[in-house]
């Protein structure tokens, strides 16, 4: 296993700053990263791209890769990729990060998701293709990021990139997603190990995120130890997630911190 660094979206981050009443700062949320010892941060796509890889620069992290949502279920033409995407991923090269992350939109949208048609899967596995060879073309690469609660719902999206996309659309594996939705992600990653080129790494009990790495149901050790059978190269990428019914009684930059300190002693052995 070749391990890039220690990395962690920022979401969880904005929602734990909202949780204890405070502002949402960028600019103190990369640094309270840095304090936790990770070495990248993903920075979402959007206007404030740019903005954003230049503040991690600014304090001292490199940016592993970007996340960005979209209606993949529809025509190609209907997402006017080189128009509104294909910008991130050039603003994601420039700043040295490899891993364009996208995330299938539900149909019907986020408050009443609706099951896709067997058709629409095979459509979103073709715009997946034709979005990688897209981005590749500016030096990264595409990681199709699971984000259902529903195991149907889950498995589809997961069949309509690796059935119906090409081998250039990899795998970005969300544990707490998979497990939330009653999806195993060691089985995902032991059935498609050519196809996993990143990861959001979460525990949970249930449907709720646990405070760190090292408490819930996620076999994270097993994980770890199935990743470097398979000989992963990429970044560890955390995203804890501190809601209300966590119960969190410690900082994010010191559960980071202990999450970190658990997969550096689990890589190590």
């Amino acid at each position: 296993m070749h391990i890039h660094g220690y990395a962690s979206n920022l979401y969880g981050w904005f929602e734990r700053a909202k949780l204890d009443g405070r502002p949402v700062s960028l600019t103190d949320i990369v640094r309270d990263c840095r304090e936790a010892g990770l070495d990248a941060v993903e920075i979402n796509a959007g206007p404030e791209m740019a903005q954003g890889c230049a503040e991690a620069r600014a304090a001292g992290l490199r940016v592993s890769g970007s996340y960005l949502g979209l209606p993949l279920h529809g025509p190609w033409e209907s997402l006017d990729a080189e128009r509104a995407i294909l910008p991130h991923a050039r603003t994601l090269a420039a700043a040295g990060g490899t891993d364009f992350l996208v995330n299938a939109d539900p149909k019907g949208g986020w408050a009443a998701r609706l099951d896709k048609t067997e058709d629409e899967l095979r459509r979103q596995g073709e715009n997946l293709t034709r979005l990688a060879d897209l981005v590749a073309a500016e030096g990264v690469r595409l990681c199709f990021h699971n984000h259902c609660a529903a195991y149907a719902q889950s498995e589809g999206d997961l069949r309509s990139a690796v059935e119906y996309g090409g081998p250039q659309v990899l795998l970005c594996v969300d544990t707490g997603w998979a497990h939330t939705s009653g999806c195993d992600a060691l089985a995902w990653v032991r059935a498609y190990p050519e196809r996993v080129g990143a990861l959001h790494l979460r525990n949970q009990r249930g449907p709720v995120p646990t405070e760190d790495l090292l408490e819930g149901e996620v076999d994270i050790a097993g994980l770890v130890a199935l990743l470097t059978e398979i000989g992963y190269a990429g970044w560890l990428a955390m995203e804890l997630w501190h809601r209300a019914d966590t119960g969190a009684t410690r900082s994010m930059v010191e559960d980071t911190r202990r999450s970190i300190a658990y997969l550096k002693e689990l890589v190590a052995s």
